[in-house]
């Protein structure tokens, strides 16, 4: 087993080397400039977040579609990813992680934009799209498109199944004691259960629990935030600080490097919020909008409030506890994570518990659509079911089983499903920008599509 957790984080350590961040990052900028900086029209897309285009075509509103794809994307990567950073690549893997976050908004954008401008109908009359349509429609590359849907269909039993059903059993577990076996049933049922429903029962539990945990979440944040305030802006300039300089060891923090930093920073930031890996659009092309810019603003305030907001707090929350309490523990993401939250007099735990089972058991809903679609890509209604029997009993046997080697699976088909969807957006850029300039920068955001 040793054996195979090595095999896997060399396979995880080479697809994150500097080519992948090189492509990553360079893709978020390439489409920053390009698209005008389209962050500056962040509190724009957020009040279009909340309207409604009920006369338009799609399965669910753009709420919804956001909802969802937030859902997948404040899970496990926000708390476990980000601690798990820190404790691997130290402070500055937290500056690495936001930036990833600053310049993904650019890329979410294109990502909705392409995936409406190219969705289709299936035979039941709902939409299908996201990166495979886009690369079989837009650039004739079908089988780029398989390949893209086969590392979806992978990556939903790792990031979007046992990673998270994993993290709730064991906190469970390590908190109150309740038995990996309950807990991984339970999960296994009530996924059951909501993925029943399809799309529209996907998003209505998501409109009901994303909003309500993030607010929790972000409240237990701020709190700790002022009971450590003597230490914010030391924290800030040590993370800083370590994004581009080697940190010696010292004041309750080991040594580590730019690479490392900048390595699970970058791989951390895409777990959490999903800019460039190209699950997003996936449900974004069944959001109801008038045309393709609206609905790529609304996505792009998913990687706002995933890693801007939730995961920039996050990182503060870690650095600043460290420097707080030496005697914490952080070479493990999850005791990092649990010791912080515990200076919460009397609810910290319970925040933390319910933050993580909450936050990843909507991600496993997110997921469960993303992967459906892939697999209706490649097979059609027929091959759904069957795919997801086997992905439903998975998180059972996720909820029991140790999971070092699944993590280096899930940062592996992360990066193997990026490659060819940030492909797509780099050869159909001059698409994104020839329907920003007529709708959003010729202030056109009310016109329905040709």
């Amino acid at each position: 087993m040793h054996t195979f957790e090595d095999i896997t984080a060399v396979i995880s350590s080479y697809l994150w080397g500097w080519p992948m961040i090189i492509l990553l990052l360079g893709t978020h900028l390439y489409l920053t400039i390009c698209l005008r900086f389209p962050q500056r029209k962040i509190f724009t897309a957020i009040r279009l977040s909340v309207k409604h285009d009920h006369d338009s075509e799609g399965d669910v509103s753009q709420f919804g579609a956001l909802t969802t794809s937030l859902a997948a994307t404040i899970g496990t990567g926000n708390i476990i990813g980000v601690a798990t950073a820190v404790a691997m690549g130290g402070p500055g893997a937290v500056l690495w992680c936001w930036l990833t976050g600053v310049f993904g908004i650019s890329t979410k954008y294109a990502e909705g934009l392409l995936a409406i401008k190219y969705r289709v109908k299936n035979p039941n009359g709902e939409m299908i799209g996201g990166p495979m349509v886009a690369l079989e429609r837009g650039l004739n590359m079908k089988w780029l498109g398989i390949l893209f849907c086969i590392f979806t269909a992978l990556a939903g039993f790792g990031i979007g199944g046992t990673v998270q059903a994993n993290s709730i059993s064991l906190l469970l577990q390590e908190t109150y004691g309740i038995s990996e076996h309950l807990s991984g049933l339970a999960i296994a049922v009530g996924v059951a259960l909501v993925i029943f429903f399809g799309v529209k029962g996907i998003a209505r539990v998501c409109m009901a629990l994303v909003p309500f945990m993030a607010v929790l979440y972000v409240a237990g944040c701020l709190y700790i935030l002022f009971v450590n305030q003597a230490y914010l802006w030391d924290a800030l300039r040590l993370i800083v600080s370590s994004a581009f300089t080697p940190h010696a060891a010292g004041g309750g923090l080991a040594g580590t490097s730019v690479m490392l930093a900048a390595r699970y920073g970058i791989a951390r930031g895409l777990f959490s919020n999903e800019s460039g890996m190209g699950s997003a659009p996936i449900v974004a092309a069944a959001a109801q909008t008038r045309n393709p810019v609206r609905q790529a603003l609304v996505s792009s305030t998913a990687t706002f409030w995933d890693t801007v907001i939730i995961c920039a707090l996050t990182g503060l929350v870690l650095v600043s506890s460290i420097l707080a309490y030496p005697d914490i523990d952080y070479s493990q993401g999850g005791a990092l994570t649990k010791a912080a939250f515990g200076k919460i007099p009397y609810v910290g735990t319970a925040i933390l518990c319910f933050g993580i089972t909450t936050f990843a058991f909507s991600t496993i809903l997110g997921w469960g659509y993303y992967s459906g679609k892939a697999m209706e890509y490649l097979g059609g209604k027929k091959f759904i079911r069957t795919y997801r029997i086997l992905w439903i009993v998975s998180l059972y046997f996720g909820s029991t089983m140790n999971l070092t080697a699944v993590w280096n699976i899930a940062d592996s088909m992360n990066a193997l499903m990026a490659i060819p969807n940030l492909l797509s957006l780099l050869l159909l850029s001059g698409v994104a920008v020839k329907e920003t300039r007529k709708y959003l920068w010729e202030d056109r955001l009310e016109d329905e599509a040709d």
